[in-house]
């Protein structure tokens, strides 16, 4: 990175990365006329500029096996005509390759009599921090952090057979240039730690798992505590697993945890609140806009406002500020998750969903932080409620089908219910449902909502994004729950 970078605002910063450069090969005034040739007679679109750091090391079994470091550079250029997008992109960023993305996307509005779309408003908002999370802290302090992972773990339990951590990082610049002259910068930093652990018992093994992380500086994963207790968590959830018995199979009232569990509401539910599914009329939520879709005092909410969070963005990857969008109110429908794209076809206001993985793919509605607000009920009442059924705390990969709402989920860590008290872990459950079903199956809400501690990235036709979920515990009344115990 240069050093003149730093202490600028966004926008004069990527001006120093994409213009300013010594080795730069496009100037500001070019893109802005080459911008304005290919969206001409388009609807909307617009220039992605991106520079990304990323970094990633891994240890397993005491050696660092795996350290990498990769810088991109490269733009996009999007030209929208009606229901039709051309789409290029380059990795380089030069005069010479954006006037041959420009004759190439323009072709799409050929013969269009477009509208140009109103530019993003304005927003001075800033969520988290421009500073390259590479600047804080040193490459050998960083692998030095997973050795003392390794050791702490090890000394805690003499159980424990493997440890296995990682960190990455990176650091991303964009800049987005519309056809009008409005520009639009945002510096977005993204750390990430996890531990997993093995521990053995009489010939049984089992893992446990816990990461954290956000939109902030290495120094924060880095802190003692914190990398402590997710070694502490990884261990105590191993543990909890090699005490565990056979999932029971059947239909059967469950409890869902709080934070981490809402990556089922966010999968079963999320997806299907997003624009491009509803317009398409592909969503088994698609017309239902203002009925009941949930229980009462279900709420619903995506915001990408949250500060430091892995799922915020300043402005999504058009240039739209962020925003807290209500999708369910007290059960009701209230609105979806909606791109520029979607939104002008809908007749609706983009909401600040427009997300994409790299200059190298185009904008689509993605979720931010996805969450269910909270409720009345302790976590107590709704065990004590359950006479015989599951309690899942952690989860971990999970399917599910837009179109229908069916859903597939593992959950990591389970426990039985019975008689009104948490008793047995159980492994190998799985929780198989349809999304708008279990929406109104939900009995009683929590009054703990909490978010998940920083690891989400969801996919969504090809492309990976950071997200956020959340929720309060839930009790559903009935979900079938895949096991394997006679």
């Amino acid at each position: 990175m240069s050093p003149t970078i730093s202490g600028l605002s966004p926008l004069a910063a990527t001006d120093a990365l994409f213009f300013d450069r010594p080795d730069a090969a496009l100037d500001r005034d070019a893109a802005a006329r080459l911008v304005g040739q290919a969206l001409a007679d388009a609807d909307d679109g617009e220039l992605f500029l991106e520079y990304r750091e990323s970094e990633s090391i891994s240890l397993d079994d005491g050696r660092i096996r795996s350290a990498g470091f990769d810088t991109t550079l490269g733009f996009g250029l999007r030209a929208v005509a009606g229901e039709a997008t051309g789409y290029a992109h380059a990795g380089e960023i030069s005069e010479k390759a954006l006037a041959r993305a420009a004759g190439t996307v323009a072709a799409v509005a050929s013969g269009h009599q477009g509208v140009a779309a109103e530019p993003p408003r304005a927003s001075n908002a800033r969520l988290y921090t421009d500073a390259n999370p590479f600047a804080g802290t040193d490459f050998g302090k960083r692998t030095g952090l997973l050795a003392e992972i390794d050791q702490y773990a090890r000394g805690k339990d003499t159980r424990v057979k493997q440890v296995m951590a990682s960190i990455t990082g990176e650091w991303q610049a964009v800049q987005i240039i519309r056809n009008d002259g409005t520009r639009v910068a945002d510096l977005r930093p993204l750390v990430r730690l996890n531990v997993s652990v093995v521990v053995e018992k009489d010939g049984r093994r089992e893992t446990g798992s816990f990461g954290t992380g956000g939109r902030f500086a290495y120094a924060r994963v880095m802190e003692e505590a914190v990398w402590r207790h997710a070694v502490d968590e990884a261990l105590r959830q191993a543990l909890v697993n090699l005490e565990s018995r056979p999932a029971p199979a059947g239909e059967m009232p469950v409890v869902l945890g709080s934070g981490w569990p809402g990556i089922l509401l966010h999968e079963a539910i999320g997806h299907g609140l997003e624009g491009d599914f509803n317009r398409k009329k592909t969503s088994a939520f698609a017309g239902l806009m203002g009925q009941r879709i949930a229980s009462p005092g279900v709420t619903v909410v995506d915001d990408g406002t949250l500060a430091d969070r892995r799922g915020s963005i300043t402005v999504d990857d058009e240039g739209t500020p962020s925003a807290r969008n209500v999708l369910i109110e007290d059960g009701y429908l209230r609105g979806y998750l909606q791109d520029r794209l979607n939104a002008r076809l809908m007749g609706v206001r983009p909401t600040g969903n427009g997300r994409r993985q790299s200059y190298a793919h185009a904008p689509m509605p993605r979720m931010t932080n996805t969450i269910m607000l909270g409720g009345q009920h302790t976590s107590e009442e709704m065990i004590r409620s359950v006479k015989r059924g599951l309690f899942a705390v952690n989860f971990g990969g999970g399917q599910v089908d837009i179109t229908s709402g069916k859903f597939v989920f593992s959950a990591s860590e389970a426990y039985l219910i019975e008689d009104g008290r948490v008793t047995t872990p159980v492994k190998g459950a799985t929780l198989i449902g349809n999304g708008p079903d279990a929406l109104t199956r939900v009995e009683m809400i929590g009054d703990d909502p909490a978010l998940d501690p920083g690891i989400g990235t969801c996919g969504k036709s090809g492309q990976g994004v950071p997200v956020g979920v959340g929720q309060p515990t839930l009790k559903l009344s009935g979900l079938t729950v895949g096991g394997t115990a006679a």
